[in-house]
């Protein structure tokens, strides 16, 4: 058996944790630069927010309700999350966390518990101890598990926990599925398979074999197989390294000036870098973009790419900096208004794997090991501590967060005070 745990509207939650007053009260949670809805709670979707809306069109219905608006606050976003999995990994040998709020567990070896009265266990404890209500889905598969969750969000309000314990109840979460809410099945698949007389799960197990393996090949076979409740998606314990990494933002207002663009050019580039130490891999690529902003149509639009290669596969920041100021220098032009840009290091190879170069004159182990110790010391005593001379301090392109909340659980400066 495995067990899906969802936080419900988690962003939405977390703002509820250290502030009551919003209990009942509707609340979206915004993205970069404050634009569109990406949280939102169920008094908020009641009152018709749809997801990704930008916040400019609902400006009068977040005025008319009441509704509390709030930037996203990832760093309290993230140490809850953290917390919620720590409980988590208390109640199961073996713990995958999917996303941010939501994390599979292996119940396998817990054959002699009550599964849904541990269910139950499990959500009290998360919210005794973190203050974030849950979602648990119970059954045989993670695709049935996810589908016992979402049953649970849409009929089992009560208790918040649901067990496919059986072919009744399996049966029961098939037939109320739609196709297009199978996990793993996307609006294309969902489509074919709606051309074919498949609208629900319960239509899907009774497919042929050999079709879905024709039109949905060994990924839909796979599906069929968790669908009838033999398992077939591997279990992830270590998150797999990632093929390519990009950090982009929008400014937090249009830049004009290449200084202000460069320094923010450097500081994704050395978040990218960490990331790729963080992984142990070195990038053989650097891919960088710049773009006015498509929306403002009275001012002169551009848009450019670059893609440069690098002798050697690198992780180190001065030098993965110094490529992307000089793809910087490629193709900025003046004269127009910047609203975004960004880095994508690609090609990635194991960091225990990079092929020299012929003619590379660096000292590598000796950069390897400055890495190490500015990566320690920012881990240790705070993110961005030590840094390079380019990154600056004073980001001009900052995202705009007009609505952030104080990070409770991160920042010793913002942490809760009583008030006696």
């Amino acid at each position: 058996m495995f067990a899906l745990v969802d936080c419900n509207n988690f962003y939405a939650s977390c703002e509820r944790v250290f502030n009551p007053k919003l209990e009942g009260k509707p609340i979206i949670v915004l993205s970069n630069n404050d634009g569109c809805a990406i949280a939102r709670s169920e008094e908020a979707k009641a009152l018709g927010v749809e997801m990704g809306t930008p916040a400019f069109m609902i400006e009068d219905l977040i005025r008319d309700n009441n509704i509390q608006v709030f930037s996203s606050n990832y760093s309290l976003y993230g140490d809850l999350s953290d917390r919620v999995m720590t409980i988590l990994s208390s109640y199961a040998p073996q713990v995958e966390l999917y996303s941010i709020d939501e994390a599979f567990l292996d119940l396998s070896q817990l054959a002699y518990e009550d599964l849904q009265e541990l269910g139950q266990r499990i959500r009290a404890t998360v919210r005794q101890h973190t203050g974030i209500p849950v979602t648990v889905g119970i059954a045989p598969t993670k695709t049935l598990a996810k589908m016992a969750n979402r049953f649970a969000k849409k009929k089992r309000k009560d208790t918040g926990v649901h067990w496919l314990k059986g072919p009744e109840q399996i049966l029961e979460a098939l037939e109320f599925t739609a196709v297009g809410d199978i996990w793993g099945i996307g609006p294309q698949r969902a489509k074919l398979l709606l051309r074919n007389g498949f609208k629900t799960a319960a239509d899907l197990i009774k497919a042929p074999e050999d079709w879905v393996l024709k039109q949905m090949t060994v990924v839909g076979q796979r599906l069929l197989n968790e669908l009838r409740g033999i398992p077939s998606i591997e279990w992830e314990l270590e998150t797999p390294p990632k093929k390519s990494i990009c950090t982009s933002r929008s400014f937090g207002k249009l830049m004009t000036e290449k200084k202000d663009i460069s320094q923010a050019v450097a500081n994704y580039t050395a978040a990218c870098a960490e990331k790729l130490r963080t992984q142990n891999s070195c990038a053989e690529k650097i891919h960088l973009f710049l773009q006015t902003n498509p929306h403002r149509v009275e001012d002169p639009q551009y848009f450019r790419s670059i893609t440069v290669p690098l002798t050697v596969a690198s992780n180190n920041t001065p030098e993965l900096t110094k490529t992307a100021l000089w793809a910087l220098n490629k193709i900025f032009r003046h004269g127009f208004k910047y609203m975004k840009c960004g880095i994508i290091v690609m090609d990635l190879v194991p960091a225990t794997e990079v092929q020299s170069g012929l003619f590379d004159k660096k000292n590598r182990k000796k950069d390897g090991q400055v890495m190490q110790v500015l990566d320690k010391v920012n881990r240790q005593f705070g993110k961005e501590l030590l840094r390079f001379a380019v990154q600056g301090y004073e980001k001009r392109y900052k995202l705009r967060q007009a609505s952030l909340s104080p990070r409770y659980t991160t920042r010793i400066e913002e942490i809760v005070k009583v008030k006696l």
